[in-house]
């Protein structure tokens, strides 16, 4: 795949403006970049909101002032599931061809996520390196944020049932993603997951660019369960009917009474193989091009990753030539089967959240030797959201008469004991811990020499825990993981 002709970036845009830096948008800028050393210096935390929240509460304008306003380049990535993922392999895609990116990479991902972003990255002035910014946001801000920053492209994952305390039904968080795409000006880039029925019939009278992904395998990885969620027809609700099934309700559909169906594949996941949690070997068509890609983190989830990814390269117009190189170096972002070694023993950290990714992650590390000791932690802050129902859609039951012993940890820790009494897990077997740094010793003292522990956390729970195995040397910063 050549690089001779310029980029979409370069072809379709003008170059960046200075920016006039008002009284205000210094004192924001002062303000933010201090409160985050502050936070790093006393151990309050990696920085990765704090700087974004001071600044956005002296200058409420700061991240339209220095992204939209000045032209920086912006990438959104959103959806229910691997937004984090995604970014990175986005970012060192970007890398890889010379260009400058920089990302949330730590997953803070709400407004002040995102403003903490171009806060951390400008001078006192407001002035930033050239390059590009891949951004994740999260479902609930995209209106917020995504006026503010004007991107030339936006990434649209997938779309699972999710805290419906927070966004309430699927159909709900649909509706806001396509008002975002409907106000995209033409020339952004509108790249979406074709086999995600939800996903593939948003804006489809958009003009503009458009660019689908997806797996073209002549297998299914999955089967339909009771977590799958968009199994109907989005145009007439009829059940539809499914060729082949790759990830819960993902796979090659049509609908038997409407004819709407998977949209044409811009990028394709042609042949895939997993080897234990270590790796995943992959081809992927891009634009009519085999790509063989090998990437250090296991998955299904992880191909359907690495085709959005380079999705997005096809939407900005820039040929990914080095991509078998850069993401062959791509590690898992922190909690995304995350391995630790925990002084003789070894942690597996696997960040979950709804049914589906609890069921991809379970998956995934079932290629890790037995006998199985695991740690489960969920809490009900605003964050992580309050409804717990989906607990009952996790298959926990596939994995019970393999577990040695259960830790239970967090706020919702007897709620979680009772979900997998009922999953078949001996009661004797379950101690329940609330208290976080606890239930990581108990854990941990269960296991032998040489042994392994999982984790699977939500994401207050993770923050928490992984912010232990900093404190004993395990792991590094959160903010460069």
């Amino acid at each position: 795949m050549g690089a001779s002709q310029p980029n979409y970036l370069e072809r379709s845009h003008p170059p960046k403006r200075a920016l006039a830096a008002t009284p205000r948008l210094v004192a924001a800028l002062v303000a933010g970049k201090a409160g985050g050393r502050l936070s790093r210096l006393l151990g309050r935390g990696d920085g990765t909101s704090l700087p974004g929240l001071i600044a956005r509460k002296i200058d409420p304008d700061i991240l339209d002032s220095l992204v939209r306003r000045t032209g920086m380049p912006s990438i959104v990535i959103t959806g229910s599931n691997g937004k984090t993922t995604t970014g990175r392999l986005i970012t060192a895609l970007l890398r890889g061809e010379g260009i400058n990116a920089r990302s949330n990479a730590a997953g803070a991902n709400l407004a002040q996520g995102v403003a903490t972003l171009a806060v951390c990255d400008s001078d006192l002035l407001g002035r930033q390196p050239d390059g590009l910014l891949v951004v994740e946001v999260d479902e609930g801000a995209l209106r917020e944020v995504v006026p503010e920053l004007g991107p030339r492209a936006v990434l649209v994952l997938d779309l699972f049932r999710d805290q419906l305390d927070r966004y309430g039904e699927l159909h709900a968080v649909s509706a806001a993603i396509e008002s975002i795409a409907d106000s995209l000006p033409a020339e952004a880039a509108w790249i979406i997951n074709a086999d995600d029925p939800l996903v593939a019939s948003l804006a489809p009278d958009r003009r503009g660019r458009r660019v689908t992904f997806g797996f073209d395998l002549d297998r299914s990885t999955d089967h339909l369960t009771r977590a799958a969620d968009s199994i109907r027809c989005p145009i007439c609700r009829t059940d539809l009917s499914y060729d082949r099934v790759f990830l819960s309700h993902m796979g090659a559909y049509a609908c038997p009474k409407c004819g709407f169906a998977r949209p044409p594949l811009d990028v394709a996941v042609t042949a895939l193989e997993m080897s234990g949690i270590a790796e995943t070997k992959l081809t992927v068509r891009v634009l009519g091009t085999e790509l063989v890609l090998r990437v250090p983190q296991p998955g299904v989830h992880i191909a359907y990753n690495v085709a959005a990814a380079l999705a997005v390269m096809v939407g900005l117009g820039i040929a990914p030539v080095h991509a078998s190189e850069t993401l062959a170096a791509v590690r898992p972002a922190f909690g995304r089967i995350e391995v630790v070694q925990a002084g003789d023993k070894r942690i597996i950290l696997g960040f979950v959240k709804n049914p589906t990714s609890y069921n991809t992650t379970l998956r995934a590390v079932d290629f890790a030797p037995e006998p199985r000791q695991l740690l489960v932690a969920a809490s009900n802050t605003p964050v992580d959201g309050e409804d717990f129902a989906w607990l009952w859609d996790v298959d926990f039951e596939a994995i019970a008469p393999r577990l040695e012993r259960v830790t239970v940890s967090g706020t919702r820790a007897p709620e979680l004991a009772n979900r997998l009494k009922y999953a078949g897990v001996d009661p004797s077997r379950t101690t329940v811990v609330e208290d976080r740094r606890r239930a990581l010793d108990v854990a941990l003292a269960a296991v032998e020499t040489a042994g392994q522990l999982t984790i699977l956390a939500g994401y207050t729970p993770t923050i928490e825990l992984r912010g232990l195995m900093h404190q004993r040397g395990w792991v590094g910063p959160l903010r460069d993981a």
